[in-house]
């Protein structure tokens, strides 16, 4: 597979790892420089992660997403701001849709499970280097084809909508969203009847809220 990285090969590839559990981070690293990449520098937490990027701006970055102190997400988040060049790689044992939902709205480049052998860390690493969007083999079909179609439906949305589904996802009343975006009760129950058909929620009372406050992070970091 790595004939097709005509541009790079490992040596010359910059990395960052982090990851709160020592023992798997201690193997990553020993697994790349054996490989010949040059790693910049390991972090067992978000904060340091951060610290990491900012001051070493490597070519990829390998994230945990279950990171104590700073989130693997938010880390991301973060550097994105201070970084244009660096690819981010998130690890995780979550193979849940609302995580790969997540990683798709804030376009980030990789998404490996855990359990994915080196190999597939590597092909991983090429691809993002190369400006493609790698995730994880480990993921059948129908779980990204679900995340595709939930992707589909918010971007579906109008402006106005996608506005009112963040204000109800930070616990916004009809009332205080009515006064917040001076409009009407009337105005916002009728975006709220358009949002539901639309993401295809199940009509009853409360049900766009509770949607709303499972999705919370998707919604709040969601852009077109």
């Amino acid at each position: 597979y790595l004939h097709s990285i005509c541009m790079k090969d490992s040596k010359h590839i910059t990395v960052v790892i982090a990851d709160d559990h020592p023992m798997l981070l201690r193997g990553l690293n020993d697994e790349l420089t054996e490989k010949g990449y040059h790693v910049l520098g390991q972090a067992e937490n978000g904060i340091r992660a951060l610290q990491l990027i900012i001051e070493h701006q490597p070519m990829v970055a390998l994230i945990d997403i279950d990171m104590p102190v700073l989130k693997g997400l938010e880390v991301i988040k973060k550097a994105k701001l201070k970084t244009s060049s660096t690819r981010f790689i998130l690890l995780s044992f979550h193979r849940e849709t609302t995580y790969v939902i997540q990683a798709k709205t804030l376009s980030i480049d990789g998404y490996l499970l855990k359990e994915d052998s080196f190999d597939e860390i590597e092909k991983c690493i090429h691809a993002v280097i190369n400006g493609e969007q790698y995730f994880s083999n480990s993921f059948k079909g129908m779980e990204m084809t679900s995340a595709n179609k939930e992707l589909r439906m918010l971007r579906n949305l109008t402006p106005s909508e996608r506005k009112i589904l963040k204000l109800i996802a930070k616990s916004y009343s009809s009332q205080e969203m009515a006064d917040s975006l001076y409009v009407s009760i009337r105005t916002i129950e009728k975006h709220r009847s358009n949002i539901i058909s639309k993401l295809q929620v199940n009509p009853s009372t409360h049900s766009l809220t509770h949607w709303a406050l499972e999705n919370k992070d998707i919604i709040l970091n969601f852009h077109t």
